[in-house]
């Protein structure tokens, strides 16, 4: 776990730095408005990226991109295709690293497996999958003018849209750093919504220092950890995170002197935009307090309009008979002055220090934090600390099969089947197992925890018995497991991985509601051709370098 976590924040601080916004923006300069060309040049980049730094970051932030794209685009009518594409291309390229995803960590520790012997296993059939997958998807799954256009054409922005493109982007991890625009942004239907949704696309933020600083940390990881788990047969073993942990204070600190360099910028952006939230806040409360009173009394029969100086019956109303002064000024300069009053009151009430508590102070500790230090406090919102429990709980629920005698059954069952299916039938039934478990034992996670278990007791039963199990059918048996743990996340339930809960709720902020029977309807077609794809491929490969020797443990 600390392993993952350390890499975690390395990889979601190369994200912080607005990189793999930037980066898409690029691939959406380089594409033009072609339509396929730009499917197949972001699936090219997800795939790319998501490779080495694994799919969380490009959950993160390619998500909210295709999210901003597909709004803003007047003929994608829904980002269907943009989305499922993007969900699955980066759980595929999960597959490569063991440091991609915690599934593929759990199975190189269960089989002592070298980092770059699992590399040198797992590519070739995820290669494959990546290339037969891309023209099923385009002209198969996808062949819809509404969803994949030939041409895309983006709204125009408005002349004081482009002057603003012209500033110095906004860093999205400080706190209302965008003031109210954001609130507008995410509204539903909103002409102006989708205006910032397109300054979002074509202004991306990019921190360089911290951009070039973290992926030149999140590089020099990768390679010392691959070199020192290679080394490890000859040298001895050596915990990963030895690697892993120091890269990732060392980045930690860099984000904590960059931020408090900045400090005096970043703090005046955040108070400007919290102002600006508030004030809109209690704009939008006292007009509907004046709403609500104006629909109760029932006395005049007209519209409340959302502008000020159209309250002056409402203002009228509510203050009963205006004063001498009122009557003799202009009813619109009365309505205006009473709201500007009651708005300023309003906003008092909010800005009235709270009473101190342990909660009060943390609160506060934690938004100066964030007004200080935008980017580490942002990596650290998104670090998977939740992993860890859910981890542990998973392990505690597998021990527990394995102390009830289950696990021994399970063992028995498929030893069962390798027996009368033989190689082919392992990593068939492997692959069939680990993609539908995703879905119903604990997501990815939860599925190679017992899988692993069972393979271990399958292990243990040859053992006993003296007979042994052929290296090709073993090593079958894992990597299709590995295929399938990564590939069963994009399957039938949003449940089948813990990316897979995160890419639902970013896509709901923006808006975009995926149901479960979408989901699973979406998914069906796609996990079956890459999970097909990728056995057969494995099959093939398990036949031409390993053969029918025994497996030495």
């Amino acid at each position: 776990m600390i392993f993952f976590l350390s890499l975690a924040y390395i990889a979601i601080s190369v994200d912080a730095s607005g990189l793999i916004r930037w980066l898409a923006y690029k691939v959406l300069q380089w594409a033009g408005d072609v339509g396929h060309r730009l499917f197949f040049y972001l699936y090219a980049f997800f795939f790319g990226l998501g490779s080495f730094i694994g799919n969380d970051p490009i959950i993160l932030s390619g998500t909210a991109f295709l999210a901003y794209m597909t709004r803003v685009s007047q003929n994608i009518e829904q980002p269907t295709a943009w989305i499922h594409t993007q969900f699955a291309i980066a759980n595929i390229a999960s597959a490569i690293l063991v440091s991609s995803n915690p599934t593929n960590l759990v199975l190189a520790g269960a089989f002592d497996i070298k980092f770059l012997h699992y590399t040198a296993n797992i590519i070739i059939p995820v290669i494959f999958t990546v290339i037969i997958l891309f023209p099923f998807l385009m002209y198969i799954v996808f062949n819809d003018e509404t969803l994949i256009p030939s041409s895309i054409k983006l709204h125009e922005l408005s002349e004081a849209a482009k002057a603003r493109l012209q500033s110095k982007p906004v860093n999205p991890n400080i706190p209302n750093a965008r003031g109210t625009a954001e609130e507008t942004e995410n509204a539903e239907n909103s002409e102006e919504g989708q205006v910032l949704s397109l300054e979002e696309i074509l202004h991306p933020f990019l921190d360089k220092s911290g951009a070039a600083f973290s992926a030149f940390i999140m590089a020099a990881t990768l390679v010392a950890i691959l070199a020192l788990n290679a080394a490890a047969q000859s040298s001895g073993e050596y915990p990963v995170f030895y690697v892993t942990l120091p890269a990732a204070m060392i980045c930690f600190g860099f984000d904590l002197v960059s931020g408090w360099i900045n400090r005096k910028e970043t703090r005046e952006i955040a108070q400007k935009g919290r102002r600006d939230v508030e004030e809109a806040k209690a704009r939008a409360i006292v007009l509907e307090e004046m709403r609500t009173y104006s629909f109760e009394s029932n006395e005049q029969n007209y519209v409340v309009s959302d502008e000020p100086k159209q309250l002056d019956d409402i203002a009228t109303s509510e203050l009963g008979h205006p004063s001498t002064q009122a009557q003799t000024d202009d009813p619109e300069k009365v309505s205006t002055r009473d709201f500007e009053r009651r708005v300023q009151e309003k906003l008092a009430e909010m800005r009235r220090p709270e009473a101190k508590t342990l909660v009060s102070q943390m609160r506060r500790a934690w938004r100066w934090c964030q007004e200080t230090f935008p980017t580490s406090s942002a990596v650290l919102t998104h670090l998977p600390f939740a992993l860890v429990p859910f981890a542990f709980c998973m392990f505690v629920l597998v021990q527990a099969l394995v102390t009830k005698g289950w696990v021994q059954v399970f063992a028995h069952g498929w030893d069962h089947w390798v027996n009368k299916t033989g190689t082919v039938g392992s990593i068939a039934g492997m692959g069939f197992l680990s993609t539908v478990l995703c879905n119903f034992a604990g997501t990815n996670i939860g599925t190679t925890i017992l899988l692993s278990r069972i393979v271990q007791t399958w292990q243990a039963i040859h053992a006993q018995a003296g007979t042994t199990i052929s290296d090709r059918t073993f090593w079958g048996t894992i990597y299709s497991m590995a295929l399938g743990v990564n590939y069963g996340a994009f399957s039938a339930a949003f449940s089948g991985s813990l990316a897979g809960l995160l890419w639902r709720d970013i896509l709901a902020r923006k808006h975009i509601h995926v149901s479960g029977v979408q989901f699973a309807r979406q998914n069906l077609p796609i996990i079956a051709i890459a999970m097909t794809v990728g056995c057969v491929v494995l099959v093939i490969e398990i036949y031409v370098i390993r053969d029918n020797a025994p497996y030495n443990a």
